[in-house]
């Protein structure tokens, strides 16, 4: 969720081109799904002129700071980052995360923030997780490339974007030894701590009507670390997801996003999911011969408030 949200401010943000003087923002995000899931998102921005130089390419290089904070109905995370821009074409970044969670009942079932996922006596997920017992961290470093063909033929028209990122991440909750996964967020709790890869690539039309942004945004999520056996359940295949973006800007300051969620789930040949018998991942047998699917997701809502900026 939080990379769709990004993902529709770096589209707002185009063409990527700076003011010269310090600028600060105040940032309110507030996203629900239909899973269901809700996120508030509160961040605040500072960006400094850098670098800068009489070419085009490099006249509005910057230096951004962000801090933010994220509260949902079963977690609370604080973030920072810290993104370069050295030519308005790629960007640098670097950042972090530190969070924790607590258990809700909702419907007759528990819903966990965090909580280590293991096997019960009959093989089945079970989670061994209670209220903010342990912390969730994340660092991560990356960059991004990015196009905008009115960058090239001028026109309010001609805004077709193109961005793509890559990241590689650490992330550890810290309860769970070497091996053991855990859940973060009423995930699927297949997490461990090490190493992880995340990429997107998002292709997007900009317009200057209310519906402003039309956009697809292609992630991968991919395990780094090596689990003994893992090729039998698929822990390293690559997990895909698929959002169709259709981004509504009513003022300059407040915009509302529509996002169409497909992602791939993998096959098993003794287990499908959504069994009411939720069997342990490690017990499941990934189909080798059709070892993934894609399927809707979710359908999100963004809504999105910039309270103001200064050195404008």
């Amino acid at each position: 969720m939080r990379t769709v949200a990004l993902s529709l401010i770096l589209i707002a943000a185009f063409p990527l081109f700076a003011e010269t003087d310090l600028k600060s923002e105040t940032l309110f995000n507030l996203a629900i799904t239909s899973v269901p899931e809700a996120k508030f998102t509160f961040t605040q921005n500072f960006t400094l002129p850098l670098l800068q130089g009489d070419n085009p390419l490099v006249k509005d290089n910057n230096i951004k700071f962000g801090l933010s904070a994220e509260l949902t109905p079963i977690s609370m995370n604080f973030l920072g980052d810290i993104v370069f821009t050295p030519a308005a074409f790629s960007e640098l970044s670097v950042g972090g995360m530190l969070g924790s969670g607590w258990i809700i009942s909702l419907f007759g079932s528990k819903l966990y923030g965090v909580g280590l996922n293991r096997p019960d006596e009959h093989n089945l997920t079970s989670v061994d997780g209670s209220d903010f017992d342990g912390l969730f961290a994340k660092g991560h470093f990356g960059g991004a490339l990015q196009f905008d063909l009115a960058a090239l033929i001028p026109g309010e028209w001609n805004h077709v974007v193109f961005r793509t990122y890559h990241e590689i991440g650490y992330k550890m909750y810290s309860r769970a030894e070497k091996g053991v996964p855990w859940f973060f967020e009423y995930d699927y709790g297949e997490n461990q701590n090490g190493w992880n890869y995340y990429g997107s690539y998002l292709i997007g039309y900009r317009m200057p009507i209310i519906l402003d942004t039309v956009a697809l945004l292609t992630e991968i999520d991919k395990y780094l670390y090596d689990t003994p056996g893992g090729d039998r359940w698929g822990d390293s295949l690559g997990r895909w997801t698929l959002s169709l973006l259709f981004n509504f800007a009513f003022s300059e300051n407040f915009s509302a996003a529509l996002a169409a969620q497909f992602r791939t789930f993998r096959n098993y040949t003794n287990y499908t999911y959504g069994d009411k018998d939720d069997l342990f991942y490690r017990y499941r047998i990934l189909d080798s011969g059709n070892p993934r699917t894609l399927t809707f997701y979710r359908a999100a809502l963004l809504l999105n408030y910039r309270l103001g900026t200064n050195g404008e």
